[in-house]
C-alpha cells in the first residue's frame, strides 16, 4: 500500500456538535470522605449521579447569593420522616426567604415542639396482611406514615396546643394563612422553652424568630386545617387565603434574584413556581427533588424545562432536576452545597 493511499485511509472525526470529549468516569469512595469530595466523585459517574451532582451545585450558587430570594417549596411526609431539622437550619441561617409547605409538615412540625415524637416502625408484617397489619395499627391508636408511626394521642395534644396557645391569641379575627402559621411558630417556641421540650422547636419557630413567612395554600387538607375550621364554626376566627397572595407576590416582584427549592411536588411546588405568572421576571436558579414521573401530565411531574415555557424560569436559568426518594436527596444535596460554600 502506498503512502498515498495510508494517508487516504485516516478515518475523519466527524463533526459533533452535542459530544463534548468528556469521558464518564468512574467514581471513587474511600473511608474519611468529605461530603464535599463525595459530591466530587458523583459528578464524575453518569445518570442520576450527574443530576444530583448538578443539583449540588446550582444549590450551593443559591446559598452562595445573598441577593438571591430563595423559595423553598416542602410536601410529602418531610417532618415525620426526619427532615424537620434540615430545613429549620436552612431557614435559621438564611437560606430560605420563604416557605410553602403543607398543613400536614406544620402539624407533625408542632406534634415534635410541644413534646411528641414520631416512632421508627415497618411498612408491612411478615405475619400479617396488609390490611389486617393496619387494622390492628388502628385497634392500638397508632397511625402509620410508610414506615414511621405516631401514637393518636399526639394529635390530642396537637389539638389542645392550638387550642391554649394559638387561637386564644389570635381571637375573634380574620386573618392570613401567614399569619396564622406565624402565630403557631411563635406558640410552639414558646411552648418548647417553657417545658424545657429535648427537642428543638422546629420549623415554624425557626420561620418565626427569623422573619421567615410560611405559606400553606392548601392548609384545609391537613389536622392544622381541620382544627382551624372547627374553629370558625363556634368564634369569629377565620382564614382569609387570599390575604397571602400579595405579599409573596410582592417579595418575588421586588427580588433582584430568585431561586425556587422543591421538594416533592403537589400544591407547594405549583404555589412556588407560579409567584412568577405575575412579575416581570423568573426564576434564576431552580432544583427540584421529586419522584414524580413527567408522563402523568400532572403539576407534580412537571419537568423544570416545561416550566420555561410558562415563563416561570428566565431562558438561561439554571435548572436540575434529580429523581429520587426526597428523604436520600435532601440531606445529601444540602450538607454537599453548604460544604461547598464554606
Amino acid at each position: 500500500m502506498s503512502d498515498d493511499d495510508q494517508e487516504g485511509s485516516v478515518r475523519e472525526e466527524p463533526d459533533r456538535e452535542e459530544f463534548g470529549h468528556d469521558p464518564v468516569e468512574h467514581a471513587g469512595v474511600s473511608a474519611g470522605m468529605t461530603v464535599a469530595e463525595l459530591a466530587t466523585e458523583y459528578g464524575k459517574a453518569g445518570i442520576g449521579a450527574a443530576d444530583l451532582h448538578e443539583a449540588i451545585d446550582v444549590t450551593a450558587d443559591i446559598f452562595d447569593s445573598p441577593e438571591t430570594t430563595t423559595f423553598l417549596g416542602l410536601a410529602g411526609a418531610m417532618v415525620p420522616a426526619g427532615m424537620r431539622r434540615i430545613v429549620a437550619d436552612l431557614i435559621r441561617e438564611g437560606h430560605v426567604d420563604a416557605l410553602v409547605t403543607t398543613g400536614a409538615n406544620l402539624t407533625h412540625d408542632a406534634i415534635e415542639a410541644i413534646g411528641g415524637k414520631h416512632h421508627h416502625g415497618r411498612h408491612s408484617h411478615p405475619e400479617l396482611e396488609e390490611r389486617e397489619f393496619d387494622e390492628r395499627l388502628r385497634e392500638e391508636e397508632v397511625d402509620r406514615i410508610y414506615n414511621v408511626y405516631l401514637p393518636q394521642e399526639h394529635f390530642a395534644a396537637f389539638e389542645e396546643h392550638l387550642r391554649a396557645e394559638v387561637f386564644e391569641a389570635i381571637g375573634e379575627e380574620v386573618v392570613s394563612i401567614a399569619e396564622f402559621t406565624r402565630e403557631l411558630g411563635r406558640a410552639n417556641a414558646a411552648v418548647n422553652d417553657r417545658e424545657g421540650i429535648e427537642e428543638a422547636a422546629g420549623i415554624a419557630a425557626a420561620a418565626y424568630e427569623n422573619d421567615v413567612p410560611v405559606y400553606v395554600p392548601a392548609i384545609q387538607d391537613s389536622v392544622l386545617g381541620l382544627q382551624a375550621w372547627l374553629r370558625s364554626q363556634v368564634t369569629g376566627f377565620s382564614l382569609d387565603a387570599l390575604a397571602d397572595m400579595s405579599p409573596l407576590n410582592d417579595l418575588a416582584y421586588e427580588a433582584d434574584s430568585t431561586a425556587a427549592i422543591v421538594v416533592g411536588g403537589g400544591v407547594p411546588k405549583n404555589y412556588v413556581l407560579q409567584t412568577m405568572l405575575v412579575t416581570p421576571d423568573a426564576y434564576d436558579y431552580a432544583v427540584q427533588l421529586t419522584m414524580d414521573p413527567p408522563q402523568t401530565g400532572g403539576l407534580s411531574g412537571a419537568t423544570l424545562d416545561e416550566a420555561r415555557s410558562w415563563g416561570k424560569l428566565e431562558k438561561e436559568a439554571r435548572s436540575v432536576s434529580v429523581y429520587a426518594d426526597a428523604t436520600i436527596t435532601l440531606p445529601l444535596v444540602v450538607a454537599a452545597a453548604l460544604d461547598g460554600t464554606d
